[in-house]
């Protein structure tokens, strides 16, 4: 999304621009037509001073443009584009306001479509009722040769004016479009018709109706191209229409019994406001429910068909829907900082970001009109030249495929036959079909993934992902559900006197809830856990969640602790009651000079051996315990592993955890050891993934902690739950909303899908212009005796990049 930039007060200093820091600028471009458009686009966005990349999509008919903060204007930006003959619209927000402005838009744009292809159909009947005298059928005053003058002058200072005067734009700006092919081919079917009307004498054939037909098929195209293009687009359309307009905002939240509420639009809700949201309402605001127990449909972002039972103390998302009793949430995130507006940036996004694949089209495609006028005239030079005169029976047996019938021509004179194949040539040629075969398929495969709670990235992450040949898993988080829940306390210190808690103490163990401990709540057990406890209260992971959280079901009051330090991977350590204390790894406390005994390692090793988690716990220098956890494996883990091998790739774990504990989730998961990396530090697991891409390796990267941001970021593709931590989400190419480890594979296979498509349509397009060009040039003339006329050109190419996009589109139905 464009962030806005607002111009100081003229009483204000001019700020200065942070070159340091980028922002992006979001800008709706209208006026483009083929990938020429596209580079010309760029070309003008990159020459401004304080811009450093423009990625532009013909499909989504926007461009996102990276530049300086502080640098560019976005209404300046849009309006040097408007100039130069693309009118252009910036982006200011992701508000309800400029949504809006954006639907009002394309509102208009059907309009514009619906008027088109009525045009459409009006010409196309007019000017094919003149060949019903081919079945008998006479009618006097539409076979007048000035009416189709009449009608062919009308459509050309009409509907296809801004064709050519576009495409004559075009050519003054350097940079010819496929609106100047179709116009140099509309304008010369039409002057050579005037002069062999002006001019009976030299017995040329008018043509009028193959203006009128060609820009009728022109027309028709485009209008059923874009509203493939808006069905392509409907993801990101149903995204935004997820957030409802306004709230209801309750004025006083402190009078529980009677509150007032107020609605206003969602753009002036604030973090800490109250709202109410009734039954079948959509909520409109991340938040914390605070009064009311209901059922959400959160279907729409996760794709989880199942209402979620929502009470005091559940988060709620913006977009879901409300299908219970009515809920008073307290918002926590608005604006762009919701969970809904974060979606809807990550696709739009990832539809703009192009593949390496579609660079290439994109280069091709910018110097192919160049190619096709350079073709033209070749065809025109050899027929005139030479063509005829090697053979003269083309002059008199040429067959013509005709809009409407096959009919037999008489083209007498060779210059009348040239212009005709040299104006075939120039509508036959399609780089729209070119400039549309990736970016449709991107957008309707990123589309489809966020429908389905996959975001993918962008066109460089699909095309990646297809190379891949192996997926590495984080353990703890992502193939278990990372809720630790504590299991056993092991006490080894030989003297625990100085830990046995007071008399007082002891008296209250009669009164702990105790019923559901997996380890006995003895005095020693308890005064381990509660060095543990308050050691970890300054940490933040999932062991130390399952220490806090034993503590605090037991409620065991936390100690007084000073000078906490943590090694992400490794450990805590602390000064309790004045006393270092420290928790974590045997390399950890051997870090910092802690002996551990021989006795001490045994247990440790069996209870790692039954895939429990160990962490060891020193006061001084001396180990005086062990604190054991067990996390559960995912319920589809296995399956998601299972349908990777059947899919041809090879399937890792790469864990910090003890090597006996991760042996023993592989032995769950039907991996075996050679496919195990246990006792990797954080920052060692990017070097095993570059070390297995040293070997030829392709690798995606499971994770969803921050000690997995590095290698997710060092692998070909990361994936990250969106569960997880922020770093880890931004760093990875795919995030799984849902949470959902089947979804690695889901997103796997729609990558490929979406690759394939892409190889489609650019093989289709290239083939359509590689076969089409030759035959319009005539090349099937001497042997064959027949040619395409300019108004079938014109309908081969309109309904070519049709079907590229509509061949996108099948992705929806897989």
């Amino acid at each position: 999304m464009a962030i806005s930039i607002k111009t100081p007060f003229k009483t204000e200093p001019a700020k200065q621009p942070n070159l340091n820091q980028t922002e992006i600028i979001t800008l709706d471009v209208s006026g483009m037509r083929c990938a020429g458009c596209v580079k010309a686009v760029e070309r003008q966005l990159t020459q401004q001073t304080g811009v450093l990349s423009a990625n532009v999509n013909l499909a989504m008919q926007i461009a996102r443009v990276e530049v300086h903060t502080g640098t560019i204007d976005p209404t300046n930006l849009a309006a040097t584009l408007t100039q130069n003959g693309f009118q252009s619209y910036p982006r200011l927000s992701n508000s309800h306001t400029s949504q809006t402005e954006t639907k009002n838009r394309t509102r208009k744009e059907i309009q514009k479509q619906i008027y088109q292809l009525i045009t459409a159909g009006f010409l196309i009947l007019l000017s094919g009722i003149s060949h019903l005298q081919s079945i008998g059928l006479n009618i006097p005053f539409f076979h007048n040769i000035w009416f189709h003058w009449g009608l062919a002058t009308l459509t050309l200072l009409g509907p296809g004016r801004s064709i050519w005067l576009d495409g004559a734009k075009a050519i003054w700006r350097k940079a010819p479009n496929m609106n100047t092919l179709v116009g140099l081919g509309a304008t010369g079917s039409y002057l050579a018709s005037c002069i062999a009307l002006l001019f009976p004498s030299l017995g040329w054939e008018c043509f009028f109706d193959e203006p009128v037909m060609l820009l009728g098929f022109i027309l028709l195209g485009r209008t059923l191209e874009a509203t493939a293009r808006r069905r392509a687009n409907s993801a990101i359309e149903s995204l935004l229409n997820l957030q409802p307009p306004t709230a209801r905002l309750i004025t006083n939240p402190s009078q529980t019994s009677t509150q007032e509420t107020l609605e206003i639009p969602i753009d002036r809700i604030r973090v800490g406001e109250w709202v109410q949201v009734l039954s079948g309402e959509k909520i409109p605001v991340d938040g914390q429910v605070v009064a009311g127990t209901s059922t959400v449909n959160e279907s729409m972002l996760t794709g989880e068909s199942l209402p979620i039972l929502k009470q005091p103390g559940s988060t709620v998302t913006a977009g879901t829907l409300n299908q219970g009793s009515p809920l008073t949430i307290v918002a926590t995130h608005t604006g762009t900082d919701t969970v809904l507006a974060q979606i809807i940036q990550l696709v739009e996004e990832a539809q703009t970001r192009k593949a390496p694949v579609q660079k290439l089209a994109d280069t091709v495609a910018g110097y192919f009109t160049y190619a096709v006028m350079a073709t033209a005239s070749l065809t025109f030079l050899f027929w005139e030249l030479a063509g005829t005169k090697i053979w003269p029976q083309v002059l008199h047996h040429a067959t013509q495929i005709n809009a409407s019938h096959t009919h037999p021509t008489l083209d007498n004179s060779p210059l009348l036959l040239s212009l005709k194949l040299a104006i075939a040539v120039l509508v036959i040629a399609c780089p729209c079909a070119l400039g549309l075969a990736t970016p449709t398929a991107i957008l309707v495969g990123t589309g489809t993934g966020a429908e389905r709670g996959l975001l993918i990235r962008g066109g460089d992450v699909l095309e990646k992902i297809h190379q891949v040949d192996t997926v590495i898993f984080d353990k703890t988080g992502t193939l278990t559900t990372g809720q630790f829940t504590v299991t056993d306390i092991w006490p080894v210190h030989p003297h625990l006197d100085d830990l046995i808690p007071s008399p007082e103490f002891i008296e209250n163990l009669k009164n702990l809830p105790t019923a559901n401990l997996s380890f006995l709540p003895t005095p020693e057990n308890l005064k381990l856990l509660q060095l543990a406890a308050t050691v970890e209260s300054g940490a933040n992971h999932p062991l130390a969640q399952a220490i806090l959280d034993t503590a605090r079901n037991l409620q065991i009051p936390l100690l007084n602790a000073v000078d906490f330090s943590e090694q992400a991977g490794f450990g805590v350590a602390a000064f309790v009651e004045q006393k270092p204390v420290i928790l974590g790894t045997a390399a950890w406390l051997t870090k910092h000079g802690v002996s551990i005994s021989s006795q001490t390692e045994k247990n440790a090793e069996n209870l790692a051996k039954q895939g429990k988690t160990v962490v060891y716990l020193a006061v001084g220098s001396e180990c005086t315990g062990l604190i054991a956890c067990s996390d559960q494996l995912r319920s589809d883990a296995k399956t998601t592993v299972d349908s990777l091998k059947q899919m041809g790739l090879a399937v890792m774990l790469l864990s910090g955890d003890r090597l006996e504990v991760a042996l023993q989730l592989a032995l769950q998961l039907g991996l075996t050891p050679a496919e195990v990396k246990a006792g990797i530090r954080p920052d060692g697991k990017a070097a095993v993934i570059e070390n297995l891409q040293t070997q030829g390796r392709r690798v995606v990267m499971v994770g969803d902690g921050i000690n997995d941001a590095p290698a997710l970021a060092a692998a070909h593709v990361g994936i990250a739950l969106h569960s997880g931590t922020g770093v880890a989400v931004d760093t990875a190419g795919i995030v799984l909303v849902r949470d959902c480890l089947m979804d690695v594979v889901q997103s796997i296979q729609l990558s490929r899908r979406t690759l394939i498509k892409i190889r489609q349509n650019l093989f289709w397009a290239l083939i359509y212009n590689i076969l089409a060009i030759p035959v319009a040039a005539g090349v099937l003339l001497p042997m064959f005796g027949f040619s395409l006329s300019p108004s079938v050109a014109g309908a081969l190419m309109a309904f070519s990049s049709v079907s590229v996009v509509s061949n996108s589109l099948f992705l929806r139905s897989n």
